[in-house]
């Protein structure tokens, strides 16, 4: 690889790497250093072809996204691992009532099977049509709108904060708290 090319690597992966490792923590549901093994693999697929990549941030989120749905395909009964602290968000402190909900959205994300995990995550925090999550998850796209359907219907009942008339009447389902949780 060329010197620029290899500048241009290491100034992306400083630049993005902390919002690529959230997504990946998200994915794993809460496995921090699981995320961190994720998003090393990416890179270093992204590495081997990054003077061809013409949007490396796609590139590397989709690596992410196809190397955790092969995870999941190899370990289907392995016992997902929930972390106590989220991770850092990187932007302003918020208030205690938000700081619950977050912890709760979060926790009750964990406990989402991996598919639904996946299918929120990439429909509602990564804003994903249902078509590209279909693709990306190998799935059609009537199995996103259900598992997604599902997905939310158990997050109301696991968060019930997160219900339209609920406590937290000004918060959309996961669209404002994914927001927050991403930083």
């Amino acid at each position: 690889m060329e010197a620029s090319s290899d500048d241009e690597f290491q100034e992306f992966v400083a630049m993005r790497s902390t919002a690529l490792l959230r997504l990946a923590v998200l994915l794993t549901g809460g496995d921090r250093h699981a995320a961190e093994d994720l998003l090393q693999i990416a890179l270093m697929k992204a590495y081997g072809r990054w003077a061809r990549i013409e949007q490396p941030e796609a590139y590397v989120r989709q690596i992410l996204y196809r190397q955790q749905v092969n995870r999941w395909r190899l370990r289907r009964h392995h016992a997902e691992t929930m972390v106590p602290v989220l991770p850092e968000s990187g932007g302003q402190p918020t208030g205690g009532a938000d700081l619950e909900l977050r912890i709760a959205l979060w926790a009750a994300l964990g406990r989402l099977s991996k598919r639904q995990r996946a299918v929120v995550v990439l429909r509602y925090f990564e804003d994903l049509p249902e078509a590209e999550v279909a693709a990306l998850l190998g799935i059609p796209v009537g199995t996103v709108r259900s598992t997604a359907h599902r997905s939310l219907a158990k997050l109301r009942a696991l968060v019930p904060e997160l219900e339209p008339d609920g406590p937290a009447e000004q918060l959309r389902p996961l669209s404002y708290t994914a927001k927050e949780i991403q930083g």
